[in-house]
Order: C-alpha cells, then structure tokens, then sequence
C-alpha cells in the first residue's frame, strides 16, 4: 500500500524553499524516488510528520581529462553537468 512522502528541497539558510509530494510503497522507495530532486540542492524527505532522512545535493560532474597527447585524440568541450 502507497504512503504520501514530501521532499522538501532545503535552501542555504536551513529554510525550505518548495516541496514535492509524491507516493511510495516504503521509506527506502521514497528516498530512491526524492533521490532525484537532489540536482536543485539538498532535500529532506518526510512521511507526515516523520523526517525520513536527508539527502545531500548531487556534486556537479567534472569534466573529464584530456586523454594523454600520445593518443592523438581529442576531447570534446562539451559539459557533462546533469540538468
């Protein structure tokens, strides 16, 4: 049976700033599904009024290296950051 869960994306001050509302079948369902909201900043999850827990915002992906110059290839200048 589905439970109603909110993530709550948490703004640098510790203020909430907006929430989501969504169902899942367990806590560990709804961190996996809040898992996505984490690419706006860091989110905690609750069921009523029980924290779940908190999930930390996603590190921006680094570029990766440019393979060594003996190869001969090269590397695109194309961002690998998430949207």
């Amino acid at each position: 049976m589905s439970r109603q869960y909110r993530a709550y994306l948490v703004g640098e001050n510790g203020v909430f700033r907006s929430a989501e509302a969504f169902e899942a079948d367990s806590d560990a369902s709804a961190l996996r599904v809040a898992q996505q909201f984490t690419r706006r900043g860091n989110v905690e999850v609750w069921q009523l009024d029980r924290k779940i827990g908190l999930l930390l915002a996603q590190a921006t992906l680094r570029q990766p290296r440019c393979p060594s110059r003996r190869t001969g290839r090269r590397h695109s200048s194309a961002s690998l950051r998430s949207i």
